[in-house]
C-alpha cells in the first residue's frame, strides 16, 4: 500500500505532543464491520457507511473501499457512464490507475496517491474505468470512494474538478515518527491539504507502524470517523480492537487516540480519518443523486432522463470502438 511515502519520515514536521492531563480524547460512540459487495461492472467494494446514521456521517454520506485486490490479465473492472447530482464524488487511487471522463469533455488519470475530486452539482454525467493496458496486464487496484454532501445552497452549482496529484498533499509524522500523516483536504495541526472544499472537513490517509501510538488533535465542532484500510490496533482510550474493514465513529472532544498492534506479524495499520462540520439539513438519497427533498429527487431523475444533466459523445460509450 504505497500511495505516497517519504525515506525519512523524521524530517517532516511533526504533530504537537497533546497534554493528556487537559486534551478531550473523543470516545468511541459506534464500532461497525463494513459489509462486502460488487460496484459498477463487478469490482469488489466493502461498504464502509453500512447501517451507520446519517446523523452520524453528516457531511459525509458514501464510503467504498474498493478493492484491495491483485487483477489477472483481463479482469480490472470499473463503472460503466451514469449520471450524479447533488454532491461531490471524492476518489482516492492508494494502489492502481483509474481512467475518468465525463459528459462535459473533461477526464483524465489517478494513480498510485493521486484523488480526483468531482463536484457533481446540477448534474453530470461520468465513467471511471481502468486503462486498457491495466485491463491487459492485470495488477494490484485499491482506493477510496467518498460522497461529500453538498448544502442546499451549493446543490445545483456548475460542475468543476479537482485534480489533486499525490505529490501535492500535506505530510507530517507523529512526535516518535512512528506515523505518515498525508492531509488530502482540511487541515491538521495547522498542516493544510490542497483539497478545496464548499463544507469544511478533513481528510487523511495515515499509517501507523506496528506499536505506534497517534494523538490526533481534532475540530471539536467536526464529526470524527476513523476507517481501517489494512492491519489492526486499538482505537479510542479504551483501547476497543480495530481492524481492516471496521469504522469507528466517535464522540465529542478534540483530540482521536489510535495505537497499532505491536505485533511484527500485524504490519502498519493503515487508515482513512475524515470528519467536518455537519450541514443539518434534510437528505434525500437515491441512487446517484443526494438532494433536499423528494421531491428533487424525483426531478432529478426526469432530468437525467431527459438529457439534461448531460449527453455522452458517441464516441465515448462503450459499446463503440
Amino acid at each position: 500500500m504505497p500511495a505516497i511515502t517519504v525515506d525519512d519520515v523524521l524530517v517532516l514536521p511533526r504533530l504537537p505532543h497533546l497534554d493528556t492531563a487537559t486534551t478531550s480524547y473523543r470516545p468511541v460512540h459506534r464500532l461497525t464491520t463494513a459489509p462486502s459487495g460488487f460496484e459498477g461492472e463487478g469490482f469488489p467494494v466493502r461498504r464502509a457507511f453500512a447501517g451507520v446514521p446519517l446523523t452520524d456521517l453528516d457531511p459525509f454520506v458514501h464510503l467504498d473501499q474498493m478493492g484491495e485486490v491483485d487483477y489477472a490479465p483481463g479482469e480490472p473492472k470499473g463503472t460503466p457512464w451514469h449520471p450524479h447530482r447533488g454532491f461531490e464524488t471524492v476518489t482516492y487511487m492508494i494502489d492502481g490507475t483509474m481512467d475518468h471522463q465525463d459528459s462535459n469533455g473533461g477526464g483524465g488519470t489517478i494513480t498510485n496517491g493521486d484523488t480526483q475530486w468531482m463536484t457533481a452539482g446540477q448534474g453530470i454525467l461520468h465513467i471511471e474505468a481502468p486503462p486498457e493496458r491495466l485491463v491487459a496486464s492485470g495488477g494490484l487496484f485499491h482506493g477510496l470512494q467518498l460522497w461529500v454532501n453538498l448544502p442546499r445552497s451549493a446543490k445545483m452549482i456548475p460542475p468543476r474538478y479537482q485534480d489533486i496529484r499525490g505529490q501535492a498533499t500535506a505530510l507530517l509524522t507523529t512526535p516518535d515518527g512512528g506515523a505518515l500523516i498525508r492531509v488530502i483536504a482540511g487541515e491538521i495541526a495547522g498542516h493544510a491539504g490542497p483539497g478545496s472544499t464548499h463544507t469544511p472537513i478533513n481528510l487523511a490517509h495515515i499509517t501507523l507502524q506496528p506499536g505506534a501510538q497517534l494523538d490526533l488533535p481534532w475540530q471539536r465542532e467536526y464529526n470524527a470517523l476513523v476507517y481501517a484500510l489494512a492491519g489492526r490496533g486499538t482505537i479510542g482510550t479504551d483501547r476497543r480492537p480495530l481492524q481492516l474493514g471496521q469504522l469507528a465513529v466517535h464522540g465529542p472532544g478534540d483530540a482521536i487516540r489510535v495505537t497499532a498492534d505491536p505485533a511484527p506479524d500485524a504490519g502498519a495499520l493503515e487508515l482513512f480519518v475524515l470528519g467536518g462540520r455537519p450541514i443539518r439539513e434534510p437528505v434525500a438519497h437515491y441512487g446517484p443523486f443526494v438532494m433536499n427533498t423528494r421531491a428533487e429527487l424525483i426531478q432529478a431523475f426526469e432530468d437525467y432522463q431527459q438529457g439534461r444533466l448531460g449527453v455522452v459523445p458517441a464516441e465515448r460509450l462503450p459499446h463503440t470502438g
